[in-house]
């Protein structure tokens, strides 16, 4: 299992915003946001902060898919 972001671009592009956009309003670094782009692991912090500049909750930017790899091997 991993985590994926995909829901938090989507959100993004509904709004018309850019991830430069995120970055400021929610006061996060560009390294958070290169790891969010790469489906890496953040602190809930960084989460928190894009949840409330987003006015959203935690579900709306993130989601838990299944690791293709871990089904071959089970």
């Amino acid at each position: 299992m991993k985590f994926s972001y995909n829901k938090l671009w989507k959100l993004l592009i509904d709004r018309g915003m850019k991830k430069k956009d995120l970055k400021i309003a929610s006061g996060i670094s560009a390294a958070s946001i290169a790891k969010l782009g790469k489906n890496g692991n953040v602190t809930t912090d960084i989460l928190l902060k894009i949840c409330n500049a987003l006015n959203c909750n935690i579900g709306d930017i993130m989601e838990i898919v299944t690791d293709k790899d871990n089904q071959k091997r089970c």
